[in-house]
């Protein structure tokens, strides 16, 4: 036993170093076109920060009534602003994934449970080792729909016993939204063995997987 545990152990020390902003230091590659357009499909728009984009790019893409999700950085001051810019933490943007879906499908509400299920809600400014204000649990509400059922979806959720302490996630209006470089779209499909991945995207994504089944594309 004693040996298992020193091979775990460092193993778990170095956790805190395949952080997302570790791993993203390709050179800038924007676009402005990056996935298919989704302007002719009538879809419903959310925008969530929670933690880094990977996680949330990947959670959301596997739920059937999302068509596009795209990873990018809003609610700063910096305009057009690149991953090593917003990994200084000091543009004030948050990572955040864009979800393009089919309110017909599924519903704004579900993506909001899908969302305090996914990350800690209650960590200010941090997801596991990932820390600083680019990290923010967050909600953009796109109307004033979205805004009533965001503020009535976190307060159910506080009070619900899912998580022991007070959510600390914020409510806003959409700001500016600029799309991150290329190579940080459909992140975990086009790097499943990167550490990162490997350690914390994959595992969330699995957890989110068990807990909403019924809601999988197939």
């Amino acid at each position: 036993m004693k040996q298992i545990v020193r091979s775990i152990v460092p193993l778990l020390l170095l956790l805190p170093f395949f952080g997302c902003a570790q791993n993203g230091d390709k050179e800038n590659d924007n676009s402005e076109d990056m996935t298919e357009q989704t302007d002719n499909l009538n879809l419903d728009t959310a925008t969530f920060g929670a933690g880094c984009f990977w996680c949330v790019e990947a959670v959301f893409q596997q739920m059937k009534g999302v068509h596009k999700v795209e990873s990018g950085y809003a609610g700063g001051f910096i305009k057009n602003p690149t991953y090593k810019e917003v990994c200084s933490g000091q543009t004030g943007h948050a990572e955040v994934a864009r979800i393009w879906f089919d309110s017909s499908i599924i519903s704004y509400e579900t993506l909001l449970e899908i969302f305090w299920h996914s990350h800690d809600p209650t960590t200010l400014n941090r997801q596991g080792g990932d820390e600083g204000t680019q990290y923010r649990s967050v909600i953009y509400y796109h109307n004033d729909a979205q805004k009533l059922l965001a503020a009535a979806s976190k307060s159910a959720t506080d009070t619900s016993g899912l998580w022991p302490n007070p959510i600390v996630t914020e409510i806003t209006a959409v700001p500016t939204y600029y799309p991150a470089e290329n190579y940080h779209q459909n992140y975990l499909n086009n790097n499943p063995n990167q550490p990162y991945c490997s350690a914390v995207v994959g595992p969330k994504v699995q957890k989110v997987r068990k807990q909403f089944k019924h809601l999988l594309k197939k």
